[in-house]
């Protein structure tokens, strides 16, 4: 257990490391944007990767991958419904930030302690479904129904949403190991090896683009909007968790793990998208660091309280 909290905080500690960086001046203004390239475009790939060929498909559980996927399309999508009048600024925090679960680099630290090879196999397939859309899919529906719907055409959006999907080295790299893996294709044991000191590299860098985001400055607007997308999370979570131990068919030790998955923290790509959309990226920094705090009391006490 102690082996487990220190751990999670020194994903704390990687984020402020990344607010006195952004302070300092050290990296300049870009180093955010620089940063969050590198994360997008190789580490978060070299990770995917890495962990996929860690983990084989069963049959029995590919429903995760569906219920990884919905638990960020419907927050997204209701969101778009409620905020669809909003001013932009408003719309773009919302939407990048208010679905997508930071589970790779930080909620599987704690499956992996407190739960069997099962669960852990669990936390990968509901992360598949989970990452088609924080790694793609939500910067396409953004760009297609929200950056760009007041002056394209139906047809037109649709064609930016593809090209925009697509073009997500992420996204690509989950849609090719799905198929992989479902196909029992591995990819060779060498490669792995090669591209692991990437992949190691993922989640040091994912939260140090967090702290490099984070603004403490809030006015009594940005504050309001802050408790309304936490809120709006931590609501959805409520909902998945509850759902997910007295209504899903799933096996007992399934349900507890994603109870505990559904409270993990916003994923990382959160603020990134905010910041290519033009938003207010150290509000989006600063909740997603706040998430990360509720996530480390709540995953712990449902771990607790469960009985794992």
């Amino acid at each position: 257990m102690l082996d487990v909290i220190v751990k999670v905080l020194s994903f704390v500690v990687i984020i402020f490391v990344g607010v006195g960086a952004a302070r300092s001046s050290a990296f300049g203004d870009s180093a955010g944007r620089l940063v969050s390239r590198i994360v997008f475009n190789l580490t978060l790939p070299a990770a995917i990767v890495r962990a996929f060929q860690t983990t084989e498909l069963e049959p029995a559980l590919l429903g995760l991958i569906v219920l990884g996927f919905l638990a960020n399309a419907l927050p997204f999508f209701f969101s778009l419904i409620v905020y669809r009048k909003k001013p932009r600024e408003e719309r773009v925090i919302q939407q990048a930030n208010v679905s997508g679960l930071n589970i790779g680099c930080f909620a599987l630290s704690f499956v992996q302690a407190f739960f069997p090879v099962s669960g852990v196999v669990a936390t990968c397939l509901f992360d598949a479904g989970n990452s088609l859309m924080s790694t793609g899919g939500t910067w396409a529906l953004m760009r297609a129904v929200v950056l760009d719907a007041d002056d394209t055409s139906t047809h037109e959006r649709m064609g930016v949403f593809a090209r925009t999907l697509f073009s997500s080295v992420p996204f690509d790299c989950y849609l090719v190991l799905i198929a992989l893996g479902l196909g029992e294709v591995r990819l060779p044991p060498q490669f792995i090896t090669l591209i692991d000191p990437i992949a190691s590299a993922n989640s040091f860098l994912s939260l140090f683009m967090i702290g490099l985001m984070i603004r403490f400055s809030l006015d009594g607007r940005k504050a309001v909007e802050l408790v309304r997308l936490l809120g709006w999370r931590f609501a959805f979570a409520t909902v998945l968790s509850l759902a997910t131990v007295f209504v899903l068919p799933l096996d007992a030790g399934v349900r507890q793990v994603v109870a505990v998955l559904a409270w993990a923290p916003a994923a990382s790509t959160g603020p990134l998208y905010t910041l290519w959309a033009g938003g207010d990226e150290g509000l989006a920094g600063m909740a997603n660091a706040l998430t990360v705090l509720v996530g480390i009391v709540v995953m712990t006490s449902l771990v607790l309280v469960m009985g794992v």
